[in-house]
This record gives C-alpha cells, structure tokens and sequence, in this order.
C-alpha cells in the first residue's frame, strides 16, 4: 500500500485526495513523485550444481516516476499509462453533494416569466417579435385569442422568456398596421405599372348562405423587373349578383387602389351571364338601351352615362381554362363513353368505401384510387389516369373480394379516353398559371386541334364514337375560341395573339398558315394601337411629312438658290429619327430570326435584357402583355386558401377577412 503523501499547498480549490495519495509533491523542485509500489521479478541460478533449473525472486519497489509540476491532469495520465489498476478505482470527478429530499413544486406560469428580466417595451427585441407573431397570425388566419391561450404561453416561454406576449387588441392593431404598409407598398407598385390585368371570381357557400368576390390584379413590376399578381380585395356580396353589383364592386375597388379604367388592359372572367353583361362593351349597351327605353335622348340617366364612359374602356377577356373545361364536357354527352365513366365512377366508389379494399390496394401498389369531382378541373383525367396507373392491382383485388370489374375491351378503351383528355390536362395545367401565360393561349389551341385530328386518324376505325367526339370537340374548340382564332370573329380580340407574337419562344411567324398570318397582323395592329396616342399622332405626321417630302424634291431642288444655307438651316427630318413602334416590330421580326434557343429561354428575361433605346416603345408594351395570365385561376385559388376566413365564425369577422389575408401575403399563393 502507498504511504500518504501530502498534499500541496493550503489555498486555492481542494485538492482530491483520492488522487494525490498515490503522489508526493516537492515544492522547492516542483515536481510530484508517484509513490505506487510496483513489483518486480527477476530470475536466479539454483544453487545445486545444475544450470538448467531457474527460480525467479520477487520484489516490490516504489514507482517514483516524476512529473514536472502539480497538474492532477498529468497524474492521471500516469496512473492509466503505468497502474491502469489503481486508475480504475478513481472516478472520473468528485461525487456532487447530494441535495435535500422533498418534493418540489412546480413553478408557476406566472412566476417563471417573471423570474426572467422582460424586455422593455420599446425594445427592439420586443417589437420584432410581436410584429412576427401578428404576421404569423394574419397570415394563417388564426383568431386573435391564441395569444391568450396556455398552450401557447407556454411554447413561447420554450423560446423566450423574456418576452412579454401581446394582448389580443394589440396583434389586432399590428394586423391592421401590416395590411395598411402593405397596402401602400403595392399602391406605389400600381402605380408605377403601365398596364393592369385585372380577374374576378365568385364563389358560394354550401347552402348559399354567403358569397364572396375576388378581385386581382396582374402586372409588370419595373422596379422589381417581374411578373406580379396580387389579391386587391375580398368582397362580400349579397343576393343577387347582377351586373350592375359586380361593376359596383369592381368600381369601388378600383378606387380605394388608385387605378384608373385607361390603364386597365382587360379583366379575365368565366363565361357566367353576370360576368359577361358588367363588361359588355358600350356599343351594344346603347344599342340595349336604345330598344328597350322608349324615352327621349334628352332625359338621358345621368348614372347610366357614366356608367358607361367608366367601363367603356375596359374590356373583358374569357378565362381560357374555364372555356377550354367546357369543350372537355363534352365527353358526357357522349353516351357510349359517358356510360364506360359511370362503370368506372361505380368501380371507384367500391374500393373508396371499402376499407378491406383500400388496405388491399395500399399493400399491391401503395396508392389509392382517386375520385373525380365536378368542380375540379382535369379530374375525370386524375381518374382515369390512377386507375389505369394501378390497373393490375385493381383486377388482383377485386378479383380476392369477389368484385366485378371492366372487361378487356373496356380497358382498351379507358386508354384510348386517357389519350383523348391528356393532352387537355397538360394545357389546363400549363394555362391557369398566376403570370406569364397568355401568348400560350394560341399555340395551346392549335395544339389541341392537330392531337384531335391525329385522334380521329388513329382510333376512328377502332372506336368510332371517340372519332365522332373528336369531330366535336374541336368544332366546338372553333366556335369558343373564335375570339382568339378567327380575326372574322364579331369579338375577336387581338390580345392573346399580341402576346404570342411578342413571345419570342412561342412566336408564329414562320408558320405559313394563312388563319395565323392573318391574326399575327391584326396582332401588330392591336400593338399599334397600345402607344399613346401623342407618340402615335407623331409617327402618322411624319409618315406623312415624308410622303410629302419624296413628292416635293423635284421642286426645291429647281428653285434651291443658296445651297449652304438650305442644308444648314433646313436638315431633313431623317437625320433626326424618332422612335416608331412599327419600325420596332420589323426590327423584331429580324432578330427573333437569328435568336437560338439559349437566348431565348424566357420571353420576360428575354425583353428585360433588351436596352430601352433598342426598343423604346415597343419595350413596355411586350412586358406588360407577355406578364398577362390566361385565366383568373388566381382569383379561384384564393377562396382554397381562405376557406377558414370565409366561414362565418365569430372570430373571422369580414374586416378581419379583408385586411389580415390579401396584402400581407399577395404575391405566389
């Protein structure tokens, strides 16, 4: 055993005795000696005579092994290196005092955010947080009382207990404040864009007990050079939704925004009669009027009057997507193909209802089957699509629970439906975008004719009714969208045309079709028309000065007598050029013939790279049109994100509706 060693030094922490027992510390050579005793053997000769027998002797001898210094460190890295035995018994640190025995209460609420120093008021810290949890609020749709409730409390406590949570008042009053610096934000963002696309939609309740209307607005932002599509107001309307409170809502909304009618370049809908009869153009509602009133022009209604000066100017485009799932209806006027969807309706709502069935299905395929639904779009297409995805499993399963199922011919036939509706699905996806749309509108629709004039071709002979629907379907695609197609057209808008001719990815200029050639000019026309009216007086005035110019050089040139001063003080008008938008479009015309397709990726980034004096009016009008949607799925979109909002609970009252949700987050939903 060890002898005691003393332990060095009065002051300072106490020194571990279970450690410095085994050392001894020498304070004039400052060095600690290891005092372990180690035993030794060795070998000796026998003392018989004979030299191939050994004994070994034992002894036992102090280790005294030095380190320079008093680190308890380095004693223990002795120990574990040269006696890991005695090493072993040293725990790693001294045993904590144990504390008193009792049982302990818990802290309470209020005493644990008390116990922390809160933060000041006015404390940056302080404002920062409560402006994130009344945005994280606003932008949920949470109610207001959630600051009050425990749970919440408590979490909060988790992050920070030095915060002091807000009432409800106040989240309600930095709700409001967000919604008005938002508001301003993007009133300066209006203002600031030279068109606006606006699109409206109305949606209803269950049970019609309530109705909302929706308006957004689509633009070109110069500042942040992109596409932006904000939500401008959510209205409640009240029964019935005529015309007139549709224009009313629209009025007013554009008001409170800042935005005058002339800066408006349409307002994109659906096909509803409300809809169509609030943006009905001037002409035909004076041509109405002067049927239906038999009164005299003097005691014209002064309201009427500005009625239509206000909305003469603003014209309504259809939503594409909604039209385009009116021509896909069409396939449940097709009996025979409409009696093959019921029989797989029936075959979906078995394995739907049936929970054996589904847990069968999720162990073949680990999918569902999915059903469709009225108000969905492409949703017969999801059907399909899944069933026939998961089509063998389908048979496994309902062949196991006894189930009848479509017969071989009728699988074949559910293929031949899919690749009617496909290329539908991919269109109505690629169109109801927020931004950046409309000049696929066109190419999207001559797509479509070409995939049912290939249907007719290729499954004619086998299914003939899928041939005759083929037929239809694109006679009706001719007759809804003849506003976009036929420049003949008694509403043909040159609108989506414009786009595409500006879009230099999907431009038609190399298509030699005369229909195509011919909405491409009245495209031109139309770009034409969008320069203000100053700049286009100008262009006409000097088309005309050079007419007049070519007609009268024979005579100057007779009668020139002081030739110096003629060319000094009278400079022709061609050395001084200005900009011309239609000079701008051939210009056009002869660059997109020599892009590739890397520089022309994007038609948005395509056109911001441009520099303004290459194409300085031509320039503003391209992103302004090329930014346009194709529907106003955006507006739809907005009544799934605020289903909450729109419920009629206490705590979602309409201002709360109408402040906390549309400016805070506008953009992307």
């Amino acid at each position: 055993m060890a002898a005691a060693a003393a332990v060095p030094g009065a002051g300072g922490r106490k020194k571990r005795e279970d450690l410095w027992s085994h050392f001894r510390y020498s304070p004039q050579a400052n060095a600690t000696e290891c005092l372990v005793r180690a035993v030794r053997g060795q070998g000796a000769e026998s003392n018989d005579g004979h030299g191939d027998e050994a004994t070994t002797v034992t002894t036992t001898s102090c280790c005294g092994f030095k380190l320079a210094g008093k680190n308890t460190t380095n004693l223990k890295r002795h120990l574990k290196a040269s006696h890991p035995a005695i090493f072993a018994k040293i725990p790693a640190s001294i045993t904590p005092k144990k504390k008193p025995s009792g049982v302990q209460q818990q802290t309470s609420l209020e005493k644990s955010f008390a116990a922390a120093t809160k933060y000041d008021q006015n404390d940056r810290e302080q404002l920062r947080k409560e402006m994130a949890i009344a945005l994280w609020i606003g932008r949920t749709g949470l109610p207001a009382s959630i600051v009050e409730d425990e749970e919440f409390i408590l979490m909060i406590e988790k992050f920070d207990k030095r915060l002091t949570i807000p009432k409800r008042t106040k989240v309600n009053n930095l709700i409001d404040k967000v919604y008005l610096d938002a508001k301003l934000k993007f009133r300066e963002q209006l203002a600031t864009a030279q068109r606006i696309t606006i699109g409206l939609d109305i949606w209803s309740k269950k049970g019609l007990t309530a109705s909302f209307l929706a308006i957004s607005a689509c633009y070109y932002c110069p500042d942040d050079k992109k596409a932006c599509h904000i939500l401008l107001s959510l209205i409640q309307l009240t029964h019935p939704h005529t015309a007139e409170s549709i224009k009313t809502c629209v009025d007013r909304c554009t008001e409170d925004w800042g935005v005058p009618q002339n800066k408006i370049l349409t307002a994109i809908t659906d096909n509803g009669s409300n809809m169509v009869a609030a943006f009905k153009p001037v002409e035909e509602e004076s041509e109405s009027s002067m049927e239906d009133d038999s009164q005299d022009s003097d005691s014209e209604d002064p309201v009427l009057a500005t009625d239509e000066q206000r909305y003469g100017a603003m014209v309504r485009t259809p939503c594409v997507v909604h039209t385009l799932q009116l021509v896909v209806g069409m396939i449940k006027k097709e009996t025979s193909v409409n009696k093959l969807l019921d029989k797989v309706r029936s075959l979906v709502k078995l394995f739907r209802k049936s929970s054996v069935a589904t847990e069968r299905l999720l162990k073949e395929c680990k999918l569902t089957l999915v059903k469709d639904c009225p108000t969905r779009w492409s949703s017969t297409y999801i059907m399909i699509n899944r069933l026939l995805q998961v089509k063998d499993s389908v048979v496994k399963v309902a062949d196991g629970m006894t189930w009848d199922y479509l017969l071989p011919s009728e699988w074949q036939k559910l293929t031949a439906v899919k690749e009617l509706l496909s290329p539908f699905a991919e269109h109505t996806q690629m169109l109801q975008s927020d931004t950046q749309s409309l000049s696929l509108v066109i190419p999207a629709l001559l797509d479509l004719q070409a995939h049912l004039s290939d249907i007719l071709d290729e499954q004619g002979h086998t299914f003939k009714d899928l041939g005759s629907l083929a037929v239809k379907m694109r006679a009706n695609i001719e007759l809804r969208f003849g506003c976009f197609l036929d420049s003949t057209h008694s509403k043909f808008s040159p609108l989506a045309a414009a786009a595409c001719f500006l879009d230099p990815t999907e431009s038609l200029l190399t298509n030699d079709d005369l229909q195509i050639q011919d909405i491409l000019s009245k495209a031109q026309e139309y770009i034409v028309q969008l320069v203000p009216p100053v700049v286009r007086e100008e262009e006409e005035e000097a088309e005309e000065s050079e007419k007049g110019e070519g007609a009268a050089a024979e005579p100057d040139k007779k009668r020139s007598r002081f030739k110096y001063l003629s060319k000094t003080h009278r400079p022709s008008k061609s050395s001084r050029p200005k900009p011309c938008v239609r000079h701008e479009m051939e210009k056009y015309k002869q660059e997109l013939s020599h892009l590739t397709e890397e520089e022309c990726s994007s038609a948005l980034e395509f056109w911001i790279a441009q520099p303004d004096h290459a194409y300085p009016l031509l320039k503003p009008i391209a992103l302004d049109i090329i930014a346009m949607p194709a529907s106003q799925a955006f507006a739809e979109r907005v009544f799934s994100v605020t289903g909450d909002l729109s419920r009629g609970r206490r705590n979602r009252a309409s201002h709360f509706r109408e402040k906390c949700f549309p400016q805070i987050e506008p953009v992307g939903y």
